[in-house]
């Protein structure tokens, strides 16, 4: 039977560009944090909006509230790699 293991190097391509990965994986971490807010924030405000007899509008403005108040905490929490 024939032997189809590898003997050469690992790694025949390209170098790794280590700065250009670690900033797109900085960069996804940060949508995923934003996007997971304004999730939790729509939920929020749809479950207002349904259960308490203000409306409409007011579940627009408490939306709009927490994603400026969760924008606010979320911006101080690292993403990057250690």
């Amino acid at each position: 039977m024939a032997d189809n293991t590898p003997t050469g190097p690992v790694e025949l391509g390209a170098q790794m560009d280590y700065a250009e990965h670690e900033g797109t994986y900085n960069l996804f971490i940060k949508l995923a944090k934003y996007c997971t807010l304004v999730c939790i924030a729509l939920m929020i405000a749809m479950a207002f909006g349904f259960f308490v007899p203000a409306g409409f509008f007011s579940a627009t403005v408490l939306f709009l509230l927490i994603v400026a108040v969760g924008g606010y905490l979320l911006r101080d929490i690292p993403t990057h790699i250690s």
